[in-house]
């Protein structure tokens, strides 16, 4: 076997799971379709296509990829670090509903269970609460005292170092043992991809102590198919098939064979990928459930554009405040810094609630109704430094399905569709009121994104679900311990597991999960490894910053 354990993905899921297996005595590989990207490499700017957005078959290979729906506008992260290269740094624990979800509140008391690894995922990720006030924390305080709620008005937690500004330290959080890090100068580009080394990256924690106990990892390898060697179940180990993303004629395959394998290849992928496995006769055994209970976090994303002279919105970190306007509604105001005008191709005048037919008419009115604000939307340039976003989510019981279809050649398409008892919301009435009062009170204009507009689709930059947990192969993909129904050593680490809306950013959540699985991993047999981890002790160090 070349591996141990084999890891497709390296977001979240994926960088604890390298992490805690090498550290058990695993030999640990990590498969990402992605590139690798030092701090310097990432774009200075969105309009540098190339480096910011992820379409590789026309030689796009940056960190963000756009997948539209019928049901959801998903943007999701790639490359090694998965989305924590290109997300906005915000480490919220799930709302209390969450662990009550009928999905799996029978498996496990999981608030419990999963409050130890939530602390080591905090420690892991240097959370810290946002120390200075900001425009954009005004704005949004004025919108929680408009709604009467500015007692829910609270600073984030987020994964950020915030030493002196663009000053380079010896490792803060490890006792020296990770990598220098350079104090947050507010610059507000942690979604374009932080160039100065303040954002807590997975490669600045997970992956960098991965990698020093032995872990390798293969940047620009897609896994195409996962098959067992021998045994149907997996017993006998996997061969795992890889290409070069993207590529037109040479695909450059490579095949890899291991004992195990963890797939964390965020929700979307995972769907995809184990869609193919199963249609396509590899994993034929993967549970019927597989695309069902796909959440959205409940979200729609909207802006609002800033006259001149009304604040400097950017000059922050992505996110650094929220509010609660409703018990079961959370709002963030986010900003791309000044190099995300890119971005504002995706908006357009807000319009309010309505179907696939009433809201493009809608729009239409909105545009003779308002033609000199409608003619401001279309010209991008500094919209960035003026504009802030709303994201909106809720911890609401709703969901859509993947639908996935074996193609020619085999390929896998996905398509979605809503669930019939629990349909995923294409408006919430409270985001777009708080969008339209700011614009109304700043001299502003209020936008949706395009779909959201043009085709009543909303926006997710949180896909989760579709490999939930369960209590067997009727209900759910994985067990409680993240293990597929029906096969040996293969588990599944990332978002498709999360069987509800957590109602704030889910990557804590992602993080704790694996930390709960890869504790129920044993040692491996035979090898050296320390009596601390035999324990499952956790023996990377950590100094608070």
């Amino acid at each position: 076997m070349d591996y141990d354990w084999l890891i497709v993905g390296s977001g979240f899921g994926g960088s604890v799971s390298a992490l805690r297996l090498a550290e058990k005595g695993y030999r640990v590989g990590v498969l990402e379709a992605g590139r690798r990207y030092g701090d310097e490499d990432f774009a200075k700017s969105t309009w540098n296509l190339r480096r910011y957005l992820w379409l590789p078959a026309a030689g796009l290979r940056g960190i963000l990829r756009l997948t539209p729906f019928s049901d959801a506008f998903i943007a999701s992260g790639v490359g090694v670090g998965g989305g924590s290269v290109v997300y906005a740094n915000t480490l919220y624990r799930a709302s209390p509903e969450f662990f009550q979800n009928p999905q799996w509140r029978d498996l496990n008391d999981w608030s419990a269970a999963l409050a130890p690894h939530y602390n080591t995922a905090e420690k892991m990720l240097g959370v810290v609460t946002v120390p200075r006030e900001s425009d954009g924390q005004k704005l949004l305080s004025d919108i929680g005292q408009h709604f009467g709620v500015e007692n829910t008005f609270r600073r984030t937690p987020v994964g950020v170092y915030f030493g002196e500004p663009e000053t380079t330290v010896p490792d803060p959080y490890f006792d020296g043992e990770g990598p220098d890090r350079t104090g947050c100068n507010y610059c507000g580009a942690c979604m374009v991809g932080c160039r100065h080394g303040a954002k807590n990256t997975l490669l600045k924690n997970y992956l960098w102590f991965a990698e020093k106990r032995g872990a390798t990892i293969h940047p620009d390898r897609e896994v195409v198919d996962i098959r067992p060697l021998g045994a149907a179940d997996g017993s006998d180990g996997y061969e795992v098939v890889t290409e070069y993303p993207g590529a037109w004629f040479r695909k450059r395959r490579k095949v890899f064979t291991t004992k195990g394998v963890v797939v964390s290849a965020g929700a979307l992928n995972t769907n995809k990928l184990l869609a193919k496995c199963k249609l396509g006769g590899s994993l034929p055994r993967i549970s019927d459930r597989l695309g069902q209970l796909v959440r959205t976090n409940s979200e729609s994303i909207l802006a609002v554009t800033l006259p001149e002279g009304a604040g400097e919105p950017w000059n922050d970190v992505a996110i650094s405040a929220s509010i609660h306007p409703k018990s079961d509604t959370h709002i963030e105001l986010v900003t791309y810094g000044r190099g995300g005008d890119f971005m504002s191709l995706l908006y357009t005048l807000l319009t309010g609630d309505g179907t696939r037919v009433t809201r493009p008419l809608m729009w239409l009115g909105n545009v003779f109704r308002h033609p000199i604000t409608f003619l401001k939307t279309l010209w991008p340039f500094g919209w960035s430094r003026r504009t802030v976003i709303f994201l909106v989510m809720q911890t609401l019981d709703n969901a859509i399905s993947f639908r996935a279809k074996l193609r020619r050649g085999g390929r896998v398409s996905l398509t979605t569709e809503q669930d019939p008892e629990k349909p995923n919301p294409t408006f919430i009435e409270v985001g777009n009121q708080a969008a339209e009062w700011l614009a109304k009170k700043t001299g502003g204009y209020a936008q949706s994104v395009v779909l959201e507009a043009w085709a009543n689709i909303p926006t997710t930059a949180h896909i989760l679900g579709g490999a939930a947990i369960g209590g067997d192969p009727s209900t759910g993909v994985v067990d409680a311990h993240n293990r597929v129904f029906g096969y040996e050593n293969l588990l599944i680490c990332d978002g498709s597991t999360v069987p509800a809306n957590p109602g704030v950013n889910p990557a804590l959540t992602i993080t704790a999960m694996t930390e709960h699985a890869m504790s129920h991993v044993p040692a491996a047999i035979g090898r050296n490894v320390p009596e601390s981890d035999r324990a499952e002790q956790r023996p990377v160090a950590y100094a608070t910053a």
